[in-house]
C-alpha cells in the first residue's frame, strides 16, 4: 500500500533504538524524511546510519533532550517545519509511590507529558495551516490497563492522553490528527532489562522470568517492534485521516475488557 507520505517530514522521539527506532524505520522505507532525535550522540548516528542504508527517505538526527527548552530549540532551530510527528520517552522506573517525592513526580510528569506537549505545541499550528499534519504519541498499555508499581509512568500518561483527547477534536477539521500508541509487551531492551531485574528479586533466570510471563500471554508471545512501527506509519498515512483522538492498544489481547 501506497502510504502517500513519501517526501513529508518527520521528527521521531527516542529513536536511537527500540520502539522509537522501529516507527523511524517503518516511516523511512515507506520514503518520509526523518529526524531522529535522542539524548545521546553516539548511538543515535549509529542509529541514523543504518536507517539511511535501506531506507528510501532522507535521515538526519539532531542530539537533544527534548524534555528541556534547550534541547527542543537545538531541533527546532535546525529543522523548523515537520509534517509528522512522534513522541517518545522511556517511562520512569516502577516502585512504591510511597518513596516518591516531588522532585521524582516532576522528571516523570516532564519526561511523559509535558515534553510531549511541548513538541505539539511547537509543530500543530504549522500543520494546520499546511492543511496536513500527523502526531503519534507512544505512551503505554497501562495507560488503559494499570499495573500496581507504574504509578509514575501511568498517571503522566494519563495526562498526555486527557490532554490529547480534547485538542485532538480541534485539529482534525484543518487535517492534523493526533493519535495514541499502547504498546503492551514489546521485544525491546528495556523489556529485557525488567525481566533481569524481575529475576534477580524472585532468584530466577532470565529465561524462567520470561517463559512465565509468555505463558500468561494470549499470543504466547512478544511483539517485534516493527508491528508497531509499521502501525504508527499507517497512522502517519493519507489513509488514516478520519483515526482522530484515539488510544490504540497493541499488546496481543492482554487487556481484558471489551472496550
Amino acid at each position: 500500500m501506497d502510504l502517500g507520505i513519501a517526501g513529508k517530514k518527520a521528527l521521531v522521539c527516542g529513536a536511537s533504538s527500540g520502539l522509537g527506532y522501529a516507527c523511524a524505520e517503518a516511516l523511512v522505507k515507506d520514503g518520509v524524511h526523518v529526524v531522529i532525535a535522542a539524548r545521546t550522540e553516539g548511538p543515535l548516528r549509529e542509529a541514523a546510519e543504518r536507517l539511511a542504508a535501506h531506507g528510501a527517505g532522507e535521515v538526519s538526527y539532531v542530539a537533544a533532550d527534548v524534555t528541556t527548552d534547550e534541547g527542543r530549540a537545538r531541533i527546532f532551530a535546525a529543522h523548523p517545519d515537520f509534517d509528522i510527528l512522534v513522541t517518545n520517552a522511556g517511562g520512569p522506573p516502577p516502585g512504591d509511590f510511597r518513596n516518591w517525592d516531588r522532585e521524582t513526580w516532576h522528571r516523570a510528569i516532564d519526561a511523559n507529558m509535558l515534553a510531549p506537549i511541548e513538541l505539539i505545541k511547537a509543530t500543530v499550528d504549522g500543520m494546520m495551516a499546511r492543511g496536513f499534519g500527523r502526531i503519534i504519541n507512544l505512551t503505554s498499555s497501562a495507560v488503559k490497563s494499570p499495573l500496581d508499581g507504574l504509578g509514575l509512568s501511568t498517571g503522566a500518561r494519563s495526562g498526555l492522553t486527557g490532554f490529547v483527547s480534547g485538542l485532538a477534536r480541534t485539529t482534525v477539521a484543518r487535517g492534523v490528527t493526533i493519535n495514541n500508541l499502547l504498546p503492551g509487551t514489546f521485544d525491546t531492551a528495556r523489556l529485557e532489562s525488567n525481566f533481569a531485574a524481575q529475576a534477580k528479586r524472585e532468584g530466577k533466570t532470565v529465561d524462567e522470568v520470561r517463559t512465565a510471563r509468555l505463558a500468561k500471554h494470549p499470543a504466547h508471545r512478544i511483539g517485534q517492534p516493527s508491528e508497531l512501527g509499521h502501525t504508527c506509519a499507517y497512522l502517519c498515512s493519507v489513509h488514516a485521516g478520519y483515526i482522530n483522538g484515539q488510544n490504540i492498544l497493541l499488546d496481543g489481547g492482554s487487556f481484558t475488557g471489551v472496550f
